[in-house]
């Protein structure tokens, strides 16, 4: 039986995507039952927590762009539940230390593509636009409490932007 106190946190980022209305991005993960959750994924060694929240929005969204409207401040862990110790994370890590960001959408909804950017496995298979208060309505799995406690101020970031015209 593995300790988790053993293991370390995986260094990870965060994205909470909002278009111009300033509904969130929230998908659907392909390997939970019908969990969802905004993108994340870790971080390399070479890059900044800024440029892995990009790579990963490319990733998992098959977006290329999005402008940074801000961060959560500080950094947020949390554990894996213990059936998926040893077997999440590649069996290496304990949970996840995360960093997470706001970002605006400024490609066209057409633009998403569920299957990334090809370079993995698809992670999500829906998605929907959802408003800021209607997320904890979602099944957000182990990380509801997460979601809690960051969406009042990623939000907060991205308002509802004035219309075209």
């Amino acid at each position: 039986m593995i300790d988790p106190q053993t293991l370390p946190y995986r260094p990870n980022v965060g994205i909470m995507l909002f278009n111009r209305e300033g509904a969130l991005f929230l998908a659907r993960r392909t390997d939970l039952r019908d969990v969802w959750q905004c993108p994340q994924g870790g971080i390399d060694d070479h890059e900044s927590p800024e440029e892995a929240a990009i790579r990963e929005l490319r990733e998992e969204t098959g977006l290329r762009h999005g402008t940074l409207l801000g961060s959560y401040p500080g950094w947020l862990s949390y554990d894996l539940p213990a059936h998926l110790i040893g077997k999440a994370l590649h069996g290496r890590y304990r949970g996840q230390t995360q960093r997470w960001f706001a970002m605006r959408m400024t490609e066209p909804d057409t633009a998403i593509n569920l299957a990334g950017d090809g370079t993995e496995p698809a992670e999500f298979d829906k998605w929907e636009w959802v408003a800021p208060d209607e997320v904890l309505r979602f099944n957000l799995g182990f990380k509801r409490a997460l979601y809690e406690q960051i969406l009042p101020t990623l939000s907060a970031l991205a308002p509802p932007l004035p219309a075209k015209g």
